[in-house]
């Protein structure tokens, strides 16, 4: 199990930018595939990207490709995520999660795949 932290979370305005941070507690980061999920109120939870182990995979989903990016800083430990011209529909709680991946570069886009998580935190985009 690996404990998980996010932080970076906020208010900002339509086209501004925030970067979120995820903190994880575990001696063998790189055995994990990081992603992003968020959920709306009222919404299912929903898959934002993710990140391979290496950091050489990224995968995002359509809403956010071109806006969002997704990397990782194995030896702090910390997968982060860089939010660009944001929109009042990314308003969400947004999640980070992890699972181990032992023999393969990849990350999952489903998060059935994915069974640690953190506590999440506030995304707030106004118009």
């Amino acid at each position: 199990q690996v404990q998980l932290v996010e932080s970076g979370g906020g208010l900002v305005q339509a086209g501004g930018s925030l970067r979120l941070s995820c903190a994880a507690s575990t001696r063998s980061f790189s055995s994990y595939a990081m992603g992003w999920f968020r959920q709306a109120p009222g919404k299912v939870r929903e898959f934002v990207a993710a990140i391979s182990w290496s950091g050489g995979r990224t995968y995002y989903a359509d809403s956010v490709k071109g806006r969002f990016t997704i990397s990782r800083d194995n030896a702090r430990n910390t997968v982060y995520l860089q939010m660009n011209s944001l929109k009042p529909e990314d308003t969400a709680v947004y999640y980070c999660a992890a699972h181990r991946v032992p023999g393969g570069s990849y990350a999952s886009t489903s998060i059935k795949e994915y069974d640690n998580w953190g506590q999440g935190t506030q995304v707030t985009v106004s118009s």
